[in-house]
């Protein structure tokens, strides 16, 4: 006899997969030409903090490794999107910055992906969506 909870954490990981699989797809046709989702995901985090923040500080914020996270900024570095310099205290370390042309870049592809966001939501409709945030919150913050 199956278990009723393993079927629902099978269920609910498996939504969860899908729908992250088909958003990535959804992204990435509608993302500036050369523009990746991990890109733009760096790009955006650093124009919403508005700070600098150490390859280490960017690996652990998107839960990727340092090898990972080096070759997604040597990309951006490559295309002026992110400015990297040393760290005035700490010469060992680099420190990571928007550049203007990241803005900017930034802001196309936030132009270029509202519309099918916008479009989703509207579908889902926008108390639906609200609603279910702090659940998936909820459950990102269990499973850091």
């Amino acid at each position: 006899m199956t278990d009723p909870s393993n079927s629902l954490a099978i269920a609910l990981f498996s939504e969860i997969l899908t729908a992250d699989q088909l958003v990535r797809n959804r992204l990435s046709k509608v993302m500036p030409k050369g523009m990746e989702i991990s890109h733009f995901s760096v790009l955006n985090h650093l124009a919403h903090i508005g700070q600098e923040r150490s390859p280490a500080q960017l690996a652990l914020t998107f839960h990727v490794t340092r090898g990972a996270m080096t070759n997604t900024l040597s990309k951006l570095e490559w295309a002026g999107y992110v400015h990297i310099r040393p760290d005035w205290d700490d010469a060992r370390r680099k420190m990571v910055g928007i550049s203007k042309a990241g803005t900017l870049a930034r802001d196309a592809a936030l132009e270029a992906v509202s519309p099918m966001v916008e479009e989703l939501i509207g579908e889902l409709g926008a108390e639906r969506v609200r609603a279910v945030l702090p659940i998936l919150r909820e459950l990102r913050g269990k499973l850091e």
